[in-house]
């Protein structure tokens, strides 16, 4: 087991480069299952979440060559439809090679999934869509099997509420199936939205690309031919190093980005009195003398995302005054709380509203301890600016999602070090 020495208080200057986006890697490494062809990604973050989906598709039967952050895939010759407990346990997203393996080959069988413990995240509504779609689905053992005999039929898909996964997997298993899938209150991410681009340029027609109304013409079980393509930049990693600057008050650029992405954000920075400095391609913070508080409600895409509220709840402790943060999308995504206040925070709970009260400088480091991948990141950002030296254990949650974190804010100015337990 792995932890993090964090020394804070420390001024940070230069730039971070900001890797490929986790959560638009899944699904696109998920979707080469409906490929008759060897593709190339470029862009791919090394990170522990895409190497367990990998090693997930080889087990299925793909092979790959990777280099670096470019990979090379081949998925013509999967031939195993089972997708077993000892990866999936580790990630909530191998859900996302059912509704693939499902239109391929007409059965699969998929174990119930693991991941991060913030909260219900059931996928009984893929369940009901692909039912929809025409499959037969019983759970047994663990397992999802599903089945359907004559290939998945086009249908009329309507989400009882907004659900990320969901949008990819039947988009995905749309795809491949006969006739036209419309899909109502689909999700609107930018992952979803390069998803449908890949696909298209796969030879799909998909219509209402960006909207809550997607239509999906299938291909009848027809494998698609994939252009090569890159993966978008990561905007939760490019918030997160943009909160780093922030609760440092330090001038920090960070580049390869999409400014568009990351609106929501931006938008909740300028709140808190930080200018931002927008290029093509990159944003450059500059430091305030007045942090200012904020009150953040989280919805779905374009709105306020659930993967920075831990991250701006450590920056809303160096705040002049009280911030609230009403976390609306998952009910247990607040144990950071705990570790937070461990480091001197001054934060209160009532049911899913958080209420911090903010007092720069006031945190000191101490031993805390990782319970998902974005408090994980909120507890690094904490201790960037508690005095002496901060300990975080259970750092495997990081590395999940996070890029040569150590590297990327050691170049910046941080002093920080990977240990063994």
């Amino acid at each position: 087991m792995k932890y993090l020495k964090i020394i804070g208080n420390k001024k940070l200057e230069g730039e971070i480069n900001i890797s490929g986006a986790k959560n638009a890697a899944l699904p696109l490494l998920a979707s080469t299952i409906l490929a008759k062809n060897r593709i190339k990604i470029g862009n791919l973050p090394d990170v522990v979440d895409i190497n367990t989906l990998l090693k997930l598709l080889e087990k299925l039967g793909s092979s790959y060559t990777k280099d670096k952050n470019t990979i090379h895939i081949e998925t013509s010759t999967i031939n195993n439809t089972k997708a077993t407990y000892d990866i999936v346990k580790t990630m909530r997203a191998s859900i996302l090679v059912l509704g693939p393996l499902l239109a391929r080959f007409g059965h699969c069988e998929v174990s119930l999934p693991g991941g991060c413990a913030i909260g219900q995240r059931p996928v009984d509504l893929h369940l009901k869509a692909l039912e929809q779609m025409g499959a037969k689905i019983e759970i047994k053992s663990g397992y999802i099997q599903a089945t359907c005999k004559d290939g998945l039929k086009g249908a009329k898909i309507v989400f009882d509420k907004v659900t990320v996964g969901g949008t990819e997997n039947i988009i995905m298993a749309a795809s491949l199936a006969t006739g036209t899938t419309t899909i109502i209150n689909a999700a609107k991410e930018p992952e979803i939205v390069q998803l449908c681009e890949v696909l298209e340029d796969a030879g799909v027609d998909i219509k209402g690309v960006g909207t809550s109304k997607l239509i999906i013409q299938g291909s009848d079980k027809k494998l698609l031919e994939f252009k090569d393509f890159n993966i978008i930049p990561d905007r939760i990693e490019a918030g997160t190093y943009m909160c780093a600057a922030a609760i440092t008050n330090s001038k920090l650029t960070i580049t390869n980005i999409i400014p568009l992405h990351l609106e929501a954000i931006i938008s909740k920075l300028e709140e808190m009195n930080f200018e931002i400095i927008q290029e093509e391609n990159s944003l450059t913070i500059m430091p305030t003398k007045d942090i200012k508080p904020v009150n953040i409600v989280t919805s779905e895409y374009p709105g306020f995302p659930t993967d920075m509220q831990a991250q701006f709840m450590a920056l809303a402790t160096q705040a002049n005054g009280t911030s609230t943060i009403d976390e609306r999308l998952f009910e247990n995504r607040f144990m950071h709380v705990s570790e937070l206040l461990r480091l001197g925070a001054d934060i209160h709970l009532n049911g899913n509203i958080a209420t911090i009260n903010g007092t720069p400088s006031k945190l000191n480091g101490t031993d805390v301890m990782a319970t998902d991948l974005r408090a994980s990141s909120a507890l690094v950002l904490a201790a960037l600016v508690a005095q002496g030296e901060t300990d975080i254990h259970r750092i495997y949650h990081l590395d999940r999602g996070y890029e040569n974190l150590e590297k990327k804010l050691s170049e910046i100015g941080v002093d920080i070090q990977r240990h063994n337990e």
